[in-house]
């Protein structure tokens, strides 16, 4: 695990807690636990939006791609081709539909949002989001990303 700076901690608290009160309740929102994609790959997400469903219980330690709705990585220096390059790769090849991306600029959140091209089995861009997101799937979801900067970071 790479180390984690004050910004990264931060922007993922911020994202969490947005997301955590406003994905419906039939999703749940995890943090920093793995994906397995083969048997020797499991890669951890900042981020997943899961199913309900596919909560197994206080042991579990991973989900399955089928069941993640969205993966978050936030970009830290020691991190950089990991997050840009070989986890969406990774995660696109196992069908995850949506994948943001996090990176700073002057301090504060860009959030690259990302769905899966079905035939291409690749992402597409679907937005850049400076100071708000707003989306509409793989859920209703809008963040104001200035909030980063609030102490407590729990704004809307």
């Amino acid at each position: 695990m790479s180390p984690q700076t004050f910004f990264h901690m931060a922007a993922l608290r911020l994202l969490e807690n947005a997301l955590v009160r406003q994905a419906p309740d039939d999703l749940y929102v995890v943090r920093e636990m793995t994906t397995k994609l083969g048997e020797r790959d499991r890669p951890e997400p900042d981020l997943m939006v899961v199913r309900e469903r596919a909560l197994g219980g206080p042991e579990q330690t991973w989900y399955a791609p089928d069941d993640i709705l969205l993966a978050v990585e936030i970009v830290s220096d020691e991190s950089v081709q990991r997050d840009r390059e070989l986890k969406p790769r990774k995660y696109a090849a196992a069908g995850i539909r949506h994948f943001w991306r996090v990176e700073k600029n002057d301090g504060l959140p860009v959030v690259y949002v990302y769905e899966l091209d079905p035939a291409t089995h690749s992402y597409a861009v679907t937005g850049i989001h400076h100071n708000r997101l707003k989306v509409d799937v793989p859920c209703p979801i809008e963040i104001d990303l200035t909030d980063v900067e609030r102490r407590r970071g729990t704004g809307d």
